[in-house]
């Protein structure tokens, strides 16, 4: 379809070349000017060439000469005429201006709104989800606060004890004096948590709470209602208090929506990145239908991978906007960074996901798909940020002497597979310089999966089953969403173009096909992200919670031009996207009924019990120990000072939890009460079901120690002599179906 002319004529026919119009000179444009047939468009439409004169059609432009005396004679006659001649050009030529770009500004601004609206749109739709989810599980609105701070259990209630002492001591700065030198969670030592537990996001939240609270006070207006709930079975009523003024609730609230902000992220990044809009809609479908592979939120809201995976979806949308355009601006390497900080400071495992990308992008330059320049910005944006990082943490060495920082620096001045073992060898010397073994297990972790290797730390994670190998069903599971076949396809498409590339690249084809295959780097980086991450995965199910969604991410491609425009030659993009959803929704609806149909009430009388009588029966400055899972309860509810805690990545603190367990060895009773002795340590919360519960062969507690202590193999653990009768050297002073506290005399 021709773009019509303003006047209502008819379309002339092309001219020839050399042709004039009729009645029309060149000089003096009258008459109707040659059209161009102009760009084609989807659809058979044709656009008019840039610079064109909008609904007017093409048009033959003057020489330069003529158009600025034409410019200039105007100009001349408008001062001749005075101020409103002048104004009155100047509104004419405002007027053509809007007139021409009206429709594509409005068009445009349409399409962009629209995409924003729907981001908006799936972000609202998953913070509802995950509330709805939580809510559903646990009956949190009706939860005591005790209870639903037993409801954090592990390192989420350590993390969120931290929270509620910022937000209860006299002021913001007193609660931050308070756990940069903290006492109670490694006693007798005296911490700084912020540089050991990536606690900036529970400092963020503390303070805001405290304006919330603060604001709502001063106009007058209730933050929360709390009201009497009976619990039934013989148990005791309790107050449940509802509304942001409850630090539990606003705690979580503040949580599900930055994760459903990640949703919207989600949306933009899988649109950008296939390049239309259905891209994101697949993402998106693909997330809600893989849900329980994709995401924890729902269920732990307070682990450091829920503040801190949205800005990972953020910091990969950016790289993939640097690696898509030919030059890149100050601004996007500026916001690359800020990500990159916020990516890395809630979480010490960031550093791991990082190191992927850092590989990832190495592969891309060395396959030519980047140039060096370019990825030794990027590696400048990762330095950065890490310096940053290394600064907010308080110097926390763990960082310089990664293996991210490793690869950071290595990878300046080496090349191929070098860039592997000068990566492990500078980890090695950097840790041997600076006297780190806190990431040690990390390597161990490792080598049991390859080479089965055993001890205490190492069994204490493999035997867990987060940290043990993906499980067969996940794939299947995958597969019968259509996901796995889908992205198959896109990976096997990506491969040949990228083989097809190498070989162009290899035979000193033509520039031109070079720089059209060039742009497709941000393509093969996420393909070798996704093989990196699959390796992650396969070796510990926990980091599944990386591939899934990126696993989301690449199934946008299908919608990629670039990619498939062959196919949709044939068949409408919508048509085969709707299409694609259609076949998906079978099992992805099953599963997420699944997930709606949990329905649930969070209570742990057990627990519950053993706090109460601990906030009774023990002095405020009572050194307990046992359990980390426990543990992180004890400090949370009743603020007694705790020796071992679920944090586990520092070397000492792996040190003190070996002593703590040995209750659960085989070695004499007299040996574990001097070593608790050491540790200055009055109470001991001793636990049957870890003494008995076997997860997988080999995973006991007596069982993991006989790794540890073979000299004592064969006897019976001290947990089941303990749990009969604790004397002489320990006192039972509480006991209940779960728990039994030991005291322990000081002689």
């Amino acid at each position: 379809m021709a773009v019509p002319s303003r006047g209502g004529n008819k379309e002339s026919p092309p001219l020839k070349p050399g042709q004039r119009s009729p009645g029309g000179s060149p000089r003096s444009g009258r008459g109707r000017p040659a059209r161009s047939p102009g760009r084609q468009v989807p659809g058979g439409a044709r656009g008019v060439r840039k610079g064109g004169g909008g609904r007017r059609g093409g048009r033959s432009e003057p020489p330069r000469g003529c158009r600025e005396a034409a410019a200039a004679g105007r100009l001349r006659d408008a001062l001749g005429r005075g101020p409103l001649g002048l104004l009155r050009v100047c509104g004419e030529r405002l007027r053509v201006f809007v007139d021409d770009r009206r429709a594509f500004v409005v068009k445009a601004d349409s399409k962009i709104w629209l995409t924003f609206i729907m981001a908006a749109f799936a972000g609202v739709l998953h913070w509802c989800h995950i509330t709805t989810l939580f809510e559903n599980d646990r009956h949190f609105s009706h939860l005591s606060t005790l209870e639903r701070e037993m409801a954090f259990r592990t390192e989420m209630g350590l993390y969120y004890s931290y929270f509620k002492i910022i937000i209860e001591a006299p002021s913001f700065w007193n609660g931050l004096w308070a756990i940069m030198n903290d006492r109670l969670t490694e006693y007798p030592l005296v911490i700084n948590t912020l540089q050991r537990f990536n606690l900036y996001p529970e400092v963020v939240l503390a303070s805001w709470y405290r304006i919330y609270t603060a604001i709502m006070d001063f106009l007058g207006v209730p933050t929360k209602t709390c009201w009497t709930v009976n619990r039934g079975k013989g148990l005791s009523p309790v107050e449940s208090c509802e509304g942001l003024g409850d630090p539990a609730s606003f705690y979580v609230a503040v949580i599900f929506l930055l994760n459903g902000l990640m949703m919207s992220l989600f949306f933009l990044y899988g649109t950008y990145l296939s390049g239309s809009r259905l891209g994101g809609l697949i993402t998106v479908m693909c997330f809600f239908f893989n849900h329980g592979e994709c995401t924890r939120v729902m269920w732990t809201p307070p682990l450091r991978e829920s503040f801190s995976y949205p800005f990972l979806v953020l910091q990969m949308l950016l790289l993939t906007y640097i690696l898509r355009i030919p030059n890149i601006n100050t601004g996007s390497l500026i916001a690359l960074c800020v990500s990159n900080i916020f990516f890395m400071l809630p979480w010490q495992f960031a550093q791991f996901v990082l190191l992927t990308q850092i590989a990832s992008l190495f592969a891309v330059c060395i396959m030519g798909y980047i140039d060096s320049c370019k990825l030794q910005k990027i590696l400048s944006v990762h330095m950065v940020s890490l310096v940053v990082c290394f600064i907010l943490m308080f110097g926390n060495s763990m960082l310089l002497t990664s293996y991210y920082a490793a690869s950071l620096v290595v990878i300046w001045v080496i090349q191929g597979c070098a860039w592997l073992f000068g990566t492990v060898t500078l980890k090695y010397l950097t840790s041997l310089a600076f006297g780190i073994a806190d990431d040690a297990h990390i390597g161990n972790i490792l080598k049991s999966k390859f080479i089965g290797y055993k001890d205490f730390d190492t069994l204490m994670y493999t035997c867990a089953a987060e940290f043990d190998f993906m499980e067969k069903e996940t794939p299947v599971r995958y597969t019968k969403t259509l996901l796995l076949p889908l992205v198959l396809v896109v990976l096997g498409v990506i491969i040949k173009k990228a083989i097809k590339y190498l070989r162009w690249t290899l035979s000193h084809t033509g520039q031109y096909e070079r720089e059209e295959r060039f742009n497709q780097g941000e393509v093969v980086y996420h393909a070798l992200q996704l093989l990196a991450y699959s390796v992650l995965a396969i070796l510990i199910m926990r980091l599944k919670l990386f591939l899934t969604p990126h696993l989301c991410v690449m199934a946008s491609l299908v919608c990629s031009k670039q990619l498939f425009g062959w196919l949709f030659c044939k068949i409408q993009p919508k048509t085969l996207v709707f299409a694609i959803l259609a076949l998906m929704a079978i099992e992805g609806s099953a599963n997420l009924q699944t997930q709606w149909n949990i329905m649930g009430e969070f209570s742990n009388l057990p627990q519950e019990e053993l706090l109460e009588w601990i906030q009774v029966s023990t002095r405020q400055d009572a050194v307990f120990a046992g359990a980390m899972p426990t543990m992180a309860s004890v400090k949370l509810s009743t603020l007694r000072p705790i020796v071992n805690h679920p944090h586990y990545e520092d070397a000492g603190l792996r040190a003190r939890t070996k002593v703590v367990y040995s209750m659960y060895s085989r070695k004499p009773a007299k040996e574990v009460k001097r070593e608790l002795i050491k540790l200055g340590v009055n109470y001991y919360i001793l636990e049957e079901s870890l003494c008995i519960s076997r997860k997988k062969p080999g995973c006991s507690m007596p069982e993991i120690w006989d790794v540890e202590d073979p000299a004592n193999s064969g006897r019976i653990p001290l947990c089941t002599l303990m749990s009969k009768d604790s004397r002489p050297y320990f006192i039972t002073v509480f006991e209940n179906s779960n728990y039994r506290v030991l005291k322990i005399p000081y002689e």
